[in-house]
């Protein structure tokens, strides 16, 4: 198992954590629509990696809660708008966004991202590669070389490549794995992994520091008493990055 070092704790869990923005519920914003990060199951419900994770964090944070979707493509302009307090949806930490919103520390360690196609010959440099817009891998993509092909929702990438619009989907890898497993051969992995972000993180406005002081503080214990870690484990398999 890939592992990397968790540094020192930069704060504990705080007395003053323990109170709530009274009367108060936390709407937690996510895309429902990237499995195993997030996604609704049959009851249309949220669920996931990141549904396990928020619930834990609230409860720790002694917060009440609610979830709500938002299209990817959208998700930060509601979230300045103030439509949701928090968007915790697979968003990768990036100097770019930052500038934007603010960012908890990370709850999944900066991971792979990788390419898929219908063959391993898929030119993924000169060719077309299909990417989920406003992402990380679509920026990629678009200093590659290669034409990008963007889609507001990752299961509309990896249609692209099944019905010959695209030669490849660039994204995250652990959204490609069920994919590629499940296509029996179909769909193979295209070249190395590619590393980029720096991890998942919560993001919200820059003005709710008190709120991002909890969630920080939340993330931390998850992280030293391993909740995180087995999260980790049962949504992304015993390959996956954890935090030591």
């Amino acid at each position: 198992m890939k592992k990397i070092i968790l540094a020192t704790s930069a704060m504990a869990l705080m007395a003053g954590m323990a109170f709530a923005q009274e009367g108060k519920t936390i709407r937690m914003g996510t895309e429902g629509a990237y499995p195993p990060y997030n996604f609704l199951n049959d009851n249309g419900e949220v669920d996931g990696y990141e549904r396990e994770i928020g619930d834990e964090l609230c409860k720790r944070a002694e917060l009440k809660c609610e979830w709500v979707t938002n299209e990817w493509d959208s998700i930060i302009p509601n979230l300045t708008s103030g439509n949701y307090d928090v968007i915790i949806a697979g968003m990768s930490i990036t100097d770019a966004r930052d500038e934007v919103i603010d960012f908890t520390q990370n709850y999944l360690p900066p991971a792979a991202s990788a390419y898929a196609a219908l063959s391993a010959d898929a030119d993924i440099t000169g060719g077309v590669v299909a990417a989920q817009a406003s992402t990380i891998q679509a920026g990629h993509v678009a200093e590659s070389g290669a034409t990008l092909l963007e889609f507001a929702t990752y299961d509309e990438t990896v249609a692209a490549v099944r019905n010959g619009e695209a030669d490849a989907v660039f994204a995250d890898k652990d959204a490609l794995v069920p994919a590629v497993e499940e296509s029996g051969g179909e769909v193979v992995f295209v070249g190395d992994d590619v590393p980029l972000g720096g991890g998942i993180g919560m993001g919200l406005r820059e003005s709710d520091t008190e709120l991002k002081a909890k969630f920080d503080a939340a993330i931390t214990s998850m992280k030293e008493d391993g909740t995180i870690n087995a999260a980790i484990i049962k949504w992304f398999g015993e390959d996956a990055t954890v935090y030591e």
